[in-house]
């Protein structure tokens, strides 16, 4: 199944596009975003909560979302949380 487009920016110019989609089949949020600066991942990566390694694996990035975007992202919340036709 292709990815659900949920949203863009509505402050989006010329190269700058994050954007929400979901991922019916995965059942996952997908999310583009601005690359954080340097200092904004260290702290990210030096951040320790219960139960997670320090760190950002490989595999993972951190990602920067406007707030604006907040209502973008309860829908596309809602729209995992909905059963949808396979």
């Amino acid at each position: 199944m292709p990815l659900q487009f949920i949203g863009i920016d509505p402050n989006t110019g010329d190269g700058e596009s994050p954007t929400v989609w979901v991922d019916q089949e995965r059942n996952e949020l997908v999310l583009q975003g601005w690359k954080p600066s340097p200092e904004l991942e260290a702290e990210c990566a030096a951040f320790e909560v219960p139960g997670h390694a320090v760190g950002i694996p490989e595999n993972e990035a951190v990602i920067r979302i406007p707030a604006r975007m907040a209502h973008m992202i309860r829908e596309a919340c809602d729209a995992l949380e909905r059963p949808h036709l396979a």
